[in-house]
């Protein structure tokens, strides 16, 4: 699979940052969320997925507009 990166709000090159793959999905880089609390509500969770923040700028900023 190949990506391109699509554009980041930090300013060291670290993450959050967002890419697009070869078929147009979106791959999010960002710190895991490992709040318990949170992590309690979320539904439908699947075997391999985790989870990430992303602020809200970041996303507002840089995903697709169709």
């Amino acid at each position: 699979m190949k990506l391109r990166m699509i554009g980041s709000t930090s300013k060291d090159g670290d993450c959050p940052t967002l890419y697009e793959t070869e078929t147009g999905d979106i791959v999010v880089q960002g710190d895991q969320l490992t709040d318990p609390e949170a992590l309690a509500q979320l539904q439908h969770v699947k075997d391999g997925e985790t989870f990430v923040v992303v602020p809200r700028a970041l996303l507002t900023q840089y995903a697709p507009r169709d």
